[in-house]
């Protein structure tokens, strides 16, 4: 059979740990012997990142740029034990974090739904996508460790020299202080990324801060939020979809009773924390998709969890692992999908859709990784390896073929 040829390049970005193994087999057995395709490979493993003193993880955003979707398995985020374990120069930043910055656009995690797994939550009937803000908060802080009494400033000096100056706090004793920063531009692409979401998909937008708190920091994305809604508002009613903006507490309750086709944006941190509680409120952070959109337009594609690290010392020593590979089999395919549908290539479109069918049909068949079972109805009688699972995947997409 001949190879399906992508016209453009696709971004090919390496990580670490199990999920390193697991998207080696995936790119073997599901990618290689049906695509003929550019990848523009980059090793983001902790190891070559340290190497390259992280400047491979901005080369890997500038080629997204450049060409336009990429694809990328999980990657460590180190902290000091990480350090130690891999002998690293420093505790280099979240190389996902990097990657958004430089992007700029949102985040979006929407649940994989399957007909076997009943979603922990009762009243989610429907998909739940959770829109991060992908720049800023948190994720571009800086801190600092307050070991004497003293007083800590917010400063802001103007290109003309003129300085404004807030007092965060006049320190006593010892303490910690953090400060962080956005961008109107951002918060606006992000806005009208959520919006184009919420329109294309047809759901209902909801956006969430805490500006009953924080006026001006929260109250700036609020008020940005509201001003892109009603520039859209024809589009909002032709679609039959509302916007609602509640505080972010009041939407986390309200989530709850909801039956769903909900886009809930919310910010940077936020979005870290509330995308996990959908994941697991619908079954599992191995079945959510996570895509990251900037605001002209590039792609990338990735597996919403973590290395599985627990799972790989197991395979360095020898042992089978059972390892869920359906977020990074779909990171794969999504950036397929994009591919073909940016080329127009329908060929291309529909082979991502048809490897997303086979993985949907083995997980309805019984056919599942072990972290699932629990999760089935009816529950299966045992369950595959980390690589029966994918050899399961490869077999039914052959038949499609």
């Amino acid at each position: 059979m001949a190879k399906l040829k992508v016209r453009t390049p696709i971004v090919e970005i390496d990580g670490d740990e199990m999920t390193r193994i697991i998207w080696a087999m995936i790119k073997e057995k599901l990618i290689v012997p049906y695509l003929d395709v550019d990848l523009k490979y980059y090793d983001l493993g902790v190891q070559k990142r340290d190497e390259t003193d992280d400047a491979v993880t901005i080369d890997a955003a500038k080629a997204i740029q450049a060409y336009g979707v990429g694809v990328k398995c999980a990657t460590i985020t180190p902290d000091d034990e990480r350090v130690g374990e891999f002998g690293l120069k420093k505790a280099w930043l979240s190389p996902n974090g990097t990657i958004r910055s430089i992007l700029d656009g949102a985040v979006f995690r929407k649940p994989i739904l399957v007909k076997n797994i009943s979603p922990a939550v009762r009243s989610w009937k429907k998909p739940i996508i959770i829109g991060r803000h992908a720049y800023g908060d948190l994720y571009q802080c800086v801190e600092m460790a307050v070991d004497k009494p003293g007083t800590v400033e917010l400063v802001y000096r103007s290109a003309d020299g003129l300085e404004d100056r807030l007092l965060v706090h006049e320190f006593t004793g010892p303490g910690v202080a953090m400060g962080f920063h956005n961008l109107e531009n951002s918060i606006r692409s992000f806005a009208q990324s959520c919006i184009n979401c919420a329109l294309g998909e047809k759901y209902e937008l909801w956006f969430s801060m805490k500006d009953t708190i924080s006026k001006i920091y929260h109250g700036s994305f609020k008020n940005i939020f509201a001003e892109e809604v009603t520039a859209r508002q024809s589009d909002f009613e032709n679609a039959g979809i509302q916007y609602r903006y509640m505080l972010i507490d009041d939407a986390a309750a309200q989530i709850m009773k909801q039956e769903g086709n909900i886009l809930w944006a919310v910010s940077n941190y936020d979005g870290d924390v509330f995308s996990d509680v959908i994941a697991a409120g619908f079954g599992s952070l191995g079945m959510m998709t996570s895509v990251l959109v900037s605001p002209d337009g590039k792609y990338e594609y990735e597996a919403a969890h973590g290395t599985v690290r627990r799972h790989y010392y197991e395979h360095l020593k020898g042992n089978p692992t059972s390892t869920n590979s359906v977020a990074s089999i779909f990171a794969w395919t999504g950036g397929i999908r994009k591919r073909g549908e940016l080329d127009n290539a329908p060929d291309v479109t529909s082979f991502g859709e048809k490897i997303e069918q086979a993985v949907i049909q083995c997980i309805e068949s019984g056919i599942v990784t072990k972290d699932l079972v629990t999760l089935m109805d009816p529950k299966p009688a045992g369950y595959e390896t980390t690589e029966g699972f994918i050899d399961a995947v490869s077999w039914r997409l052959m038949s499609m073929m």
